[in-house]
């Protein structure tokens, strides 16, 4: 199951990476980064169709905001589901991530066993 994070700090994708050490070294989950929700689309429309399955999207990112990459995604590629994450775990984010299409809505500090039970629950109907 191939995963995209979304976020323009880039030691996310070391946290990820060790926080989804087991799931990645049993090729449960293959993590893939894009800095900017405009590398993301890029990603996105490099394989068609896009062999993503989750992503996994900051909101707050200069250029293309999470929440304007959730809306081209769920239009370009809707059967991709999309989480979003936040430092503000404020009402407008949350209403605007979840009536968009966001799957589910995380704050910052990132809940990973909460995010590890959203894959198991993606992958499991994606079968």
């Amino acid at each position: 199951m191939k995963i995209l994070v979304v976020d323009d700090e880039r030691d996310v994708e070391m946290l990820f990476r060790q926080k989804f050490r087991k799931e990645i070294r049993s090729g449960f989950i293959e993590l893939e980064f894009a800095f900017s929700g405009q590398e993301a689309m890029e990603l996105l429309h490099n394989s068609q169709p896009p062999d993503v399955l989750y992503i996994f999207s900051d909101i707050n990112m200069p250029g293309m905001s999470g929440l304007e990459l959730l809306e081209q995604v769920k239009k370009e590629f809707p059967d991709i589901q999309v989480s979003m994450i936040s430092a503000y775990g404020d009402d407008e984010n949350y209403q605007n991530a979840i009536n968009a299409g966001a799957k589910e809505f995380f704050t910052k500090p990132i809940n990973f066993e909460s995010l590890r039970a959203e894959v198991h629950q993606i992958n499991e109907s994606s079968d």
